[in-house]
C-alpha cells in the first residue's frame, strides 16, 4: 500500500533540476538521469504508477481531477513524467521489453485523462481565463511551473497572499493549464491539446471582442459591413472561386480544397458580426430595429451568391452562418416590432402637455413608423413569417389594406401592421386625452396629435402608399369632427351671449346685459385658450379663421346697433370693453401659449385676418 500512495522519483536532485530534465527537448537516452534507470526500478514505476493512472481513467471516471482534488493531481502529474522516463529508458535501452506495452497503455490512460481535463479547466473557467483578467498578472510569473505544482495549499496560499482574491483564483487555473500543457508536450501528445486550445480560445476572441464593443461602436460597423460584404461576395470570394474552378478543372478535389484555405476562414470573419450582433441581446431596444433590417436585407440580397460559392461541404459553415444570421436577425427585428408595440401601450407618462400641444409619444412614435414604412421588402418577409398577435375582428372594422401594384412583394402584412401601430398610439392619445378636466383642451390635444399623425402619414412617401387614401379619408373626418368638438366646447358660451338675428329691437337694459355677459364670456374664454397651444402654422390659422367667422361679424353688427343707444351711459369704456377691430386682434393672438389681454396687438395678423373674413 505504501508503494501506492505515491509515485517514485528516479533521482535525488531538486524539483527544479526535474523540471529542467522534463521540459528539455534532449532525447531521454542523451539525460544524465537515464544513467541511473535499471530495469527493477522500471518495475518498480509501474507498480507505483498503474493504480494511480487507472483510477482516473476517463472512461470509468468522469469527475475532473483538478477539481476533485488539487493533491492528487499533483500526484498524478508527477507518476506521468515518472512514467515518460520509464518509457524512454525501455525504448532506447530494452525496446523488447513486455513492460513496453503496459508502458504504452498507462501513457494513452494518462493523455486521454488529461486532455479531457485541459479541455474542462479551458471550457469551465471562462470567467476567470478572461483576457482582462489573465493580463493583469505579474506576480506568480515568477514562480516556475513545476515548483508551483510541488507547493502544497499552504505554500501556494503563502505565495499568492499579495494578490488581488480574482487574480488567484485566475493564476491556479493558468497554471493547472501551463503544467497539463508542458506535460502532454513533453510525452508527445501536444497535438491534442493545441487542438483544445484553439478551438476554445479562438471562440473567446470573437466574443470578447464584440461583447466588450457598445452599440455607439457597432452602429458605424455594421455600415462598414454591408459595403464590406458586398465587395467580399460579389467579387472577392466570387473571383477566387472562378478562379479555382477554372485552373484546377481537371480535379474537384484539388479545386475545393484550394478554395477552402483561401475563402473559409475569412467567410466564417465575415459572417461572424451580423451572429454577434444578433447575440448581443435577446431583447434589443426597437430603435435598433433599422440597423437590424439594414442587416437582412444584404444578407438577403447575397444569399443566392453565397450558396452559389460556398456550395461544397468543407465551406458549407460560411453558408449555413450566413443563413443562421437571416434567421436570427428576423427573430430579433420581429422583437423589436413587438417591443415598440408594448412600449406604446406602457407608456405612462401622467405629465399633460402644456396647452393641450403634442404629445411625445406620438412624435417618436411616428417618427419611427415613418422610418419602417422604408422597410416594406423586409417586413413583408418577416409579416408574412411572424404574424404578430392582434385584436384581428377590430382591426379589419377599422382598416382595409389598399391593394399595391408589385409583382415581387406581397405589402398586405406590412399595411396592417402599420396601420394597427397607429391604431395603438390613437387608442393611447385618447387615453391620455380624458387626464385634461378641461373638455375643450381634451379635444384641442386630440387635434393637434391627430393632426401630426395625418401630416406624417400624407407627407411620407411610402406610408401613404402602404395606408391609402381612404385611411387618409377617414381621419381627416376623425380631425374635422374633433375640430368642431374643440370649438363648440371652448367657444360656444361666447357665441350664444351675442343676440341672434331678429326684427325685435333690444331695450337699452338688455343690450347693457348681453354686452356684460360677452365682456366676462369672451375674456374667460381668451384667457383660457390664449394658453393653449397650435404648433402647425397652417392649422391655427384656420382655428382663427373660424372662430372669427362665427363671432366677429355678428357682434360687430350687435355693437353697430346698440352701441349709439348706450352713448349717455357713464364709463361707457367699461361697459363695452371690445371693440370689433380689437376683437379681430384677440383672436389673431391666440394658440401661441403665451395668455394676453391688452389693446396692443399684431397689426398685420389682424389685417390678414380681415382680408381672410371679408370684413372692413
Amino acid at each position: 500500500m505504501a508503494k501506492q500512495a505515491k509515485c517514485v522519483s528516479f533521482s535525488t536532485t531538486s524539483p527544479k533540476s526535474i523540471l529542467s530534465s522534463l521540459s528539455s527537448s534532449t532525447s531521454f537516452s542523451q539525460s544524465p538521469i537515464n544513467q541511473t534507470f535499471s530495469l527493477s526500478m522500471v518495475e518498480e514505476t509501474l507498480d507505483s504508477t498503474e493504480p494511480i493512472i487507472k483510477k482516473w481513467d476517463p472512461n470509468t471516471k468522469t469527475i475532473s481531477l483538478f477539481r476533485h482534488s488539487r493533491k492528487q493531481a499533483k500526484e498524478f502529474i508527477i507518476c506521468v513524467r515518472d512514467l515518460r522516463r520509464a518509457m524512454h529508458f525501455l525504448v532506447s535501452q530494452h525496446s523488447q521489453s513486455p513492460n513496453l506495452v503496459l508502458t504504452h497503455s498507462l501513457m494513452e490512460i494518462a493523455m486521454s485523462r488529461l486532455e479531457k481535463e485541459f479541455f474542462m479547466i479551458l471550457s469551465s473557467n471562462l470567467d476567470q481565463l478572461d483576457p482582462e483578467s489573465v493580463s493583469g498578472h505579474s506576480s506568480i510569473s515568477s514562480y516556475s511551473e513545476f515548483e508551483y505544482v510541488m507547493q502544497s495549499d499552504d505554500e501556494m496560499e503563502k505565495a499568492s497572499e499579495s494578490i488581488a482574491e480574482v487574480e488567484k483564483a485566475s493564476a491556479l487555473v493558468m497554471y493547472d493549464l501551463k503544467v497539463i500543457a508542458e506535460t502532454m508536450i513533453s510525452c508527445g501528445y501536444g497535438k491534442e491539446c493545441i487542438k483544445s486550445y484553439k478551438m476554445i480560445r479562438k471562440s473567446i476572441c470573437k466574443i470578447s471582442l464584440f461583447n466588450r464593443t457598445v452599440w455607439s461602436v457597432l452602429e458605424p460597423m455594421i455600415k462598414n459591413w454591408i459595403k464590406a460584404a458586398k465587395i467580399g461576395v460579389t467579387t472577392l470570394f466570387k473571383g477566387e472561386k472562378l478562379l479555382c474552378d477554372h485552373v484546377f478543372s481537371s480535379s474537384t478535389t484539388i479545386r475545393d480544397s484550394c478554395f477552402y484555405e483561401i475563402a473559409n476562414e475569412s467567410g466564417l470573419n465575415l459572417f461572424s458580426l451580423p451572429e454577434l450582433v444578433v447575440n448581443k441581446e435577446k431583447k434589443p431596444p426597437p430603435e435598433r430595429i433599422f440597423k437590424l433590417m439594414d442587416l437582412y436585407a444584404a444578407i438577403s440580397e447575397l444569399r443566392p451568391e453565397i450558396e452559389l460559392i460556398f456550395n461544397f461541404d468543407s465551406v458549407a459553415s460560411v453558408k449555413t452562418l450566413a443563413i443562421s444570421s437571416l434567421k436570427k436577425l428576423k427573430n430579433s427585428i420581429h422583437t423589436c416590432l413587438t417591443e415598440f408595440e408594448l412600449k406604446i401601450q406602457k407608456d405612462s407618462s401622467k405629465a399633460l402637455t402644456p396647452g393641450g400641444g403634442i404629445h411625445r409619444l406620438t412624435r417618436t412614435t411616428m417618427s419611427f413608423i415613418s422610418s419602417l414604412s422604408g422597410y416594406s421588402r423586409v417586413l413583408s418577409e418577416i409579416l408574412a413569417e411572424h404574424a404578430i398577435k392582434r385584436n384581428t375582428r377590430f382591426l379589419e372594422s377599422y382598416f382595409t389594406a389598399p391593394i399595391l401594384e408589385d409583382e415581387h412583394i406581397n405589402h398586405h402584412a406590412t399595411s396592417v401592421h402599420i396601420a394597427w401601430l397607429i391604431l395603438v398610439l390613437l387608442c393611447k392619445l385618447d387615453i391620455k386625452a380624458e387626464s385634461y378636466k378641461d373638455v375643450s383642451l381634451s379635444y384641442l390635444f386630440l387635434v393637434n396629435n391627430i393632426r401630426l399623425v395625418v401630416d406624417t402619414v400624407r407627407s411620407t412617401h411610402h406610408l401613404r402608399n402602404l395606408l391609402g387614401d381612404d385611411w387618409l379619408t377617414k381621419h381627416e373626418a376623425k380631425l374635422r369632427s374633433y375640430t368642431t368638438n374643440y370649438e363648440n366646447a371652448a367657444w360656444a358660451k361666447v357665441y350664444q351671449t351675442v343676440p341672434v338675428r331678429t326684427s325685435t329691437t333690444l331695450s337699452p337694459d338688455q343690450a347693457k346685459t348681453h354686452f356684460k355677459r360677452f365682456h366676462v364670456a369672451f375674456e374667460e374664454a381668451y384667457m383660457k385658450q390664449s394658453s393653449c397651444v397650435i404648433l402647425d402654422a397652417k392649422l391655427r390659422d384656420e382655428f382663427k379663421v373660424s372662430i372669427a367667422r362665427k363671432l366677429v361679424p355678428e357682434y360687430k353688427e350687435f355693437y353697430q346697433k346698440y352701441l349709439p343707444m348706450l352713448r349717455e351711459e357713464i364709463n361707457i369704456e367699461m361697459l363695452v370693453r371690445f371693440k370689433p377691430d380689437n376683437l379681430e386682434n384677440y383672436l389673431s393672438d391666440l394658440f401661441h401659449g403665451t395668455p394676453m389681454l391688452s389693446d396692443s396687438s399684431s397689426s398685420a395678423s389682424s389685417s390678414s385676418m380681415c382680408i381672410s373674413l371679408g370684413c372692413g
